[in-house]
């Protein structure tokens, strides 16, 4: 049955042309905007838009979260984390996924009221998804929110998800998504501070390009902005806003909806410090092209009093305003809210959360998504009367994400394994191999909270602390009571960690002497991790967290009940095979707010593999996580290793379906794994080019580099072969080869096609991927595989001098791969057409940021609203927010401008800023232009009262040069340099 629309207010007495549907859209748009007040319009421009009961229009919330399945709405199918979706490689499962995800969400829409504020509104359609932020870091905390390190990949993905979510109605829309979160966000750690530093190069290769294609052609409804500023200013005010975003969008004659992420418009102010009081902060953000603003939580008037203020002010006026209504509306008709009759989706009902369909798609995703890493021949498993060991933290139990929906049900590793082996008569154990500890409270005598506890061990001196009792973790409650009463650690603030420290405050781990001359030996003090407080006890006896030191804090007297580990090793040692599943938990080490410290697996989980392999060399590792770790000695000494994300409520079945070959392992990695030993760039390097990062520009051998994946099946690459050996600038290629699989089992391939410069006159990436097919060939079959690449999108750098992506001449190579690194064949192409010409410089302005390359600089912004300038890394000249880091910090910096023409130069002059009174080192703030080691000028920086405060200074070339030369351009001192021009 269809439903009425959940928003509408009450049917007014008048019907309106915008409730004709006959009429276009804009129309519609019009006639209701015109009807609503001043007043009325300015209170839409919050997350909360009230109904206007005497236009029947309905209370309206943006934003549901719908990652990877529905979240926080309820019980919701839940798929593979986004960074197991991506490693699926697979466009059309991820629109199955995306659209299994809107028809539940379609049902909350519909069916079920708001958990948070239901007067406020229905659950929204407005799907804040996908995650288009790219995986440069691994160590980044929301790793799992993406999909992968390459913006072709996750381009293509992500367009799939949108239009999995958008439905196929040319009118209506199942769910609107909505990209998040713009642009190049990919730390956690001090993220509305930060400044992520983009050269242009980097901007257009990589950040833009991961966003653009699902704008351009439509599939995206949205845009949320990111928390990072870029180029030192703050993302909610950036002008790419308009200049790249809704550029791209104009073509598909829709609008593009912005919205604020949380909080974010109030961090303008404080903690960026970028402006001085909320109303011009806001006044900027709704002017940069942020629609709707995701603040105060349900408190709609703080903000609107803002921008109310901001409209009398005269920062903003009423044609903002009604632009940003405007933009909502269209997005609200296109939903269907004021067609309930005539909307598609509008009969959805509640069977469709968790139906079966669903729970078979979620087992087939969790498959899919599956990467074998290593395999000598242990897999697929062939006997299911064998006895195997599951083993590790991961073996029995699965982990729900910030994201994630609430589970309907978990099938472990173990589950899976055991309904696999039951009907054949195999037998399987189960061990954590963690430990079972009593902790004694010398005061009283009494185990806290009169229980034992399995002791979860994450890594860092971390720990989960699960009562034996009742299965539940111990947390802090805000009165600082101990109560194990937690069956999942999933909170914005996780109460549920822990650290055991000696009396001198050192971490004493899970077991073992707490000093070392063995007084006191085994007393121990329990601090939360969230709080940095101690247990301590009250007056009556009763423990809470509430000493703020050891000195006043309860010591505990530790007993192991059970050796977790030894247990585990004796268990492999009875079995035939052993399968460890090792891992990360979501909520810590490494979640949104925190970003991870490295690679490595947590020790104790590192030691309990060792230990089990030692007895039973037939193990298996599964490594279950939201991001890559440095596997290097498993890799080294284990037969098989797989990786799988945290997969969702099948996971059990579906590593079950891939460990016995029932599906193969067709998982291929998004990112590149490194080395334990490789030491990455600084976390807040954006620069990937310079830096060094991903499989375009990382130059050490990784541990399993981008794309690789094994598969049960063996595959033979043809010959690469192109319609032509040569092509224009604005031509096309067509390559093709064909595919074989020549073992003995059906498998499943994701052939992969790179692209690379033979003769860049630019510091080119190492390979960089241009398409990919995923195939799946029964054994001696055979497929012919043709990708076509026009020059102008595959070949193209974006070209500094002239501002726009450029295809030069000269030759290029096709690589057809199993991954980045396992290249089955290649084949050279010719682009012809004029050689580039010399970089002009002479009467013309030169930005500073467009570089060729660079040392010790930070990128930062040349106006509140526009421009980018550069500055030495660290020098006062930096935003107040934070400046680019990776560079070595100090008071110079140097920028190098390739092949520059310099016949006829005479002078130069510079648009400079500089910041307080001439002191000390900055004196000597000067520019210095050379050539060939030749000083041509010297000029002098003068205080210009202000970052922002502009003036140009000029000197005479000495000896000018001719011809074409490299230039440099050193900065000294905390100065300001926005663009040169030479005459």
């Amino acid at each position: 049955m269809s439903s009425p629309s959940p928003s509408a207010a009450e049917t007014p007495a008048e019907r309106y042309p915008f409730h004709d549907s006959a009429l276009p859209l804009d129309k519609r748009v019009d006639d209701l905007l015109s009807r609503l007040s001043p007043a009325e319009r300015l209170s839409m421009l919050h997350q909360y838009a009230p109904a206007v009961p005497r236009l029947g229009i309905g209370a309206f919330r943006t934003g549901a979260e719908a990652l990877h399945g529905v979240s926080w709405l309820g019980v919701a199918t839940a798929f593979p984390q986004a960074v197991g979706l991506g490693a699926s490689w697979d466009e059309e499962l991820v629109r199955e996924v995306a659209e299994a995800t809107s028809t539940e969400l379609r049902a909350f829409h519909h069916h079920r009221p708001a958990a948070i504020a239901p007067d406020r509104g229905p659950n929204s359609l407005q799907a804040w998804a996908p995650v288009l932020n790219l995986l440069r870091d691994p160590r980044w905390g929301r790793n799992e929110e993406g999909y992968s390190e390459d913006p072709v990949h996750t381009a293509r993905l992500g367009e799939a998800f949108c239009r999995g979510l958008a439905g196929d109605d040319p009118t209506y829309l199942r769910a609107a998504p909505v990209l998040k979160h713009f642009l190049a966000y990919n730390n956690e750690d001090d993220r509305c501070t930060t400044s992520s530093g983009l050269r242009p190069r980097v901007l257009h290769e990589y950040d833009l390009a991961a966003f653009k294609p699902a704008i351009a052609s439509g599939a995206a409804t949205g845009v949320m902005a990111a928390y990072n500023l870029v180029n030192g200013r703050p993302c909610h005010v950036s002008p790419l806003l308009e200049t790249e975003l809704r550029r791209w969008a104009a073509p598909t004659g829709r609008q593009l909806f912005v919205v604020s992420d949380a909080e974010a418009p109030s961090n303008l102010v404080d903690p960026e410090h970028y402006f001085d009081d909320h109303a011009e902060s806001h006044a900027a953000a709704l002017k940069a092209g942020i629609d709707s603003f995701t603040d105060h939580g349900e408190d709609s008037e703080t903000v609107i009093g803002r921008l109310r203020e901001a409209l009398e002010r005269g920062l903003i006026d009423q044609a903002d305003i009604d632009l940003a209504v405007r933009r909502q509306f269209e997005l609200r008709f296109r939903m269907g809210e004021f067609d309930p009759e005539l909307d598609p989706y509008a009969h959805i009902g509640t069977e469709v959360v968790d139906s079966a369909p669903h729970r078979a798609l979620a087992r087939r995703a969790a498959a899919a998504s599956t990467v074998l890493l290593k395999n000598t021949g242990l897999l697929p498993l062939t006997d299911p009367t064998k006895k195997i060991a599951v083993i590790g933290p991961h073996g029995d139990a699965l982990f729900e994400d910030w994201y994630s929906g609430t589970l309907p049900y978990a099938v472990t590793v173990a589950d899976g394994l055991r309904a696999r082996l039951a009907p054949a008569g195999g037998e399987l154990t189960v061990h954590e191999g963690i430990d079972r500890i009593l902790l004694r409270a010398a005061s009283t005598g009494e185990p806290l909270n009169g229980t034992a506890f399995d002791l979860g061990d994450w890594g860092l001196g971390v720990l989960t602390l699960r009562a034996a009792d009742n299965g539940r973790f111990l947390s802090v409650k805000e009165d600082g009571s101990l109560v194990a009463d937690q069956a999942v650690v999933k909170s914005w603030d996780v109460h549920e960690t822990f650290r055991l420290v000696d009396a001198t405050g050192a971490a004493a781990g899970g077991t073992g002497s707490a000093t070392e001359d063995g007084t006191d030996r085994g007393a121990v003090l329990l601090q939360s991790v969230l709080t940095g407080r101690y247990a301590a006890a009250d007056a009556d006896g009763t423990l809470r967290v509430t000493a703020e030191d050891a000195a006043g804090a309860e010591r505990f007297t530790r007993e192991l009940l059970r050796d977790g580990r030894a247990e585990a090793v004796a268990a492999a040692a009875a079995a035939d095979l052993a399968v460890v599943v090792l891992g990360n938990h979501p909520l810590i080490h490494g979640r949104e707010t925190e970003d991870r410290r490295g690679l490595a697996l947590p020790p104790a989980q590192e030691d309990l593999l060792k230990e089990v392999a030692a007895v039973r060399p037939d193990t298996a590792l599964i490594v279950m996580s939201s991001y890559p770790y440095a596997v290097d000695w498993a890799d080294e000494h284990l037969p098989a290793v797989l990786w799988t994300s945290h997969g969702g409520q099948e996971t059990g079945h579906a590593l079950a379906d891939v460990l016995f070959g029932d599906a193969d392992p067709a998982g291929r990695l998004p990112q590149t794994w490194y080395r334990g030993d490789d030491e990455l760039p600084h976390p807040l390097d954006y620069d990937i080019i310079q830096a060094g990062w991903t499989y375009q520009y990382h130059r050490a051998a990784p541990r399993y580099p981008f794309g690789h994946g094994l598969s049960y099946g063996a595959f033979r690459y043809g010959e690469l072969e192109v319609d032509s050996a040569t092509v224009g600038q604005d031509g096309s290629i067509r390559a093709a080869l064909t595919v074989s699989n020549t073992g003995s089992r059906p498998g499943t391939e994701v052939v992969q096609l790179y692209v690379r410069p033979l003769e860049a006159r630019y510091q080119a990436p190492r390979r960089k991927l241009a398409d990919f097919r995923k195939i799946t060939l029964a054994p001696g079959q055979s497929r012919r595989l043709v990708f076509d690449l026009p020059a102008a999108a595959h070949l193209a750098h974006w070209d500094v001098a002239t501002g726009a992506f450029t295809v030069d001449p000269g030759r290029y190579q096709l690589l057809a791969a199993a991954s980045a690194e396992d290249v089955r064949a290649t084949v050279q192409v010719t682009v012809e057409g004029p050689a580039p010409a010399p970089r002009t410089v002479l009467g013309r302005r030169t930005a500073a940021a467009d570089f060729d390359a660079h040392r010790g600089i930070a990128l930062v912004d040349a106006t509140r609203e526009t421009g980018d300038a550069v500055t030495p890394a660290g020098s006062d000249a930096g935003s107040d927010a934070g400046s680019e880091a990776g560079s070595e910090a100090g008071s110079e910096a140097e920028l190098l401008f390739s092949t520059v023409e310099l016949t006829g130069a005479r002078e130069v002059s510079a648009e400079v800023a500089l910041e307080g009174a001439l002191e000390g080192a900055a004196a000597g703030a000067e520019l210095e232009f050379t050539v060939d080691g030749q000083v041509l000028a010297t000029l002098t920086v003068p205080p210009t009262g202000g970052r922002y405060a502009w003036t140009t200074v000029t000197a005479t070339l000495s000896d000018p040069p001719r011809g074409v030369h490299d230039l440099r351009v050193t900065l000294r001192g905390p100065l300001r340099l926005a663009a040169f021009t030479v005459a």
